[in-house]
């Protein structure tokens, strides 16, 4: 193979792939987007306040279980919103997501 057909071949390569890097770095970026960051963050809290009362005996096992189930309703819910939007979720979605979590944040160690 001469030294054009190699080059030829390389820029082929290299066009081709950059398709599929970009569409990795993107959903990468959407996965980590930021409102969709702030919500996963305290649903992460709330899930280790509730196993924390749960320890120190302040909720009964049920309401521990009904409030992780909750909070995985929620989780589902944003995942969901998310794949509407190509990965990331709104403003609006975002607050309404937090509204939800205040329910439930509201009900941990009553």
């Amino acid at each position: 193979m001469n030294r054009s057909a190699k080059l030829i071949v390389a820029a082929a390569i290299a066009i081709l792939g950059a398709p599929a890097s970009g569409a990795l770095a993107d959903s990468l970026w959407d996965y980590n987007h930021p409102r969709r960051d702030q919500v996963n963050d305290r649903l992460e809290r709330q899930d280790r306040r509730i196993n924390h009362e749960a320890r120190e005996g302040e909720i009964g096992p049920w309401r521990a279980w009904r409030l992780h189930q909750e909070d995985r309703a929620i989780r589902h819910e944003e995942r969901v919103m998310a794949s509407f939007h190509h990965g990331h979720i709104t403003r609006t979605e975002e607050r309404a997501l937090n509204q939800q979590e205040n329910a439930v944040s509201g009900q941990i160690g009553r």
